[in-house]
């Protein structure tokens, strides 16, 4: 039976594989410093890092003994405003190539369920506007998904 942990390893793989993603953490860090915390998000010279955070699990029983959980993640990221190199545009792309690399593979490696009797499918993106993140300027977008595990 797939276990959570193995589910939230899976998500952390799949943003690994995307060209360009930056720092990838399993959950939201938290340091006493916002310049401890700025080190753990930056990448290659550049502030550009996400997290991965289950924030609602739904459990349903179609039938006696059997269960269906559907888990809701956050996957939260920033990256630093560089309006000469257009980082909006690089943002967005960004993006697009999350959401690609998991619509490529719904089932993240046959982990999870698929998604065909969902409302949605893939990563939603919730909101992307800028915020201060460490005292810097930045680029931050919110994306969901929805994994099912059958048990």
């Amino acid at each position: 039976m797939t276990t959570l942990s193995q589910v939230r390893a899976a998500i952390v793989a799949k943003l690994l594989s995307v060209p360009g993603v930056g720092q990838v953490h399993d959950h939201q860090p938290f340091l006493k410093t916002e310049a401890k915390l700025r080190e753990l998000y930056v990448a290659n010279g550049l502030l550009l890092g996400w997290h991965v955070r289950r924030i609602g699990t739904r459990e349903t029983s179609p039938s006696v003994g059997r269960f269906v959980e559907r888990h809701l993640w956050l996957i939260q990221g920033v990256m630093a405003f560089d309006d000469s190199g257009a980082s909006e545009l690089a943002f967005d792309g960004l993006i697009e190539a999350i959401r690609a690399a998991f619509r490529a593979d719904e089932t993240l490696s046959g982990l999870v369920g698929g998604t065909a009797d969902q409302e949605v499918a893939g990563i939603q993106v919730e909101d992307s506007l800028p915020v201060m993140f460490c005292g810097v300027l930045c680029h931050s977008a919110r994306l969901t998904l929805t994994t099912t595990l059958y048990t």
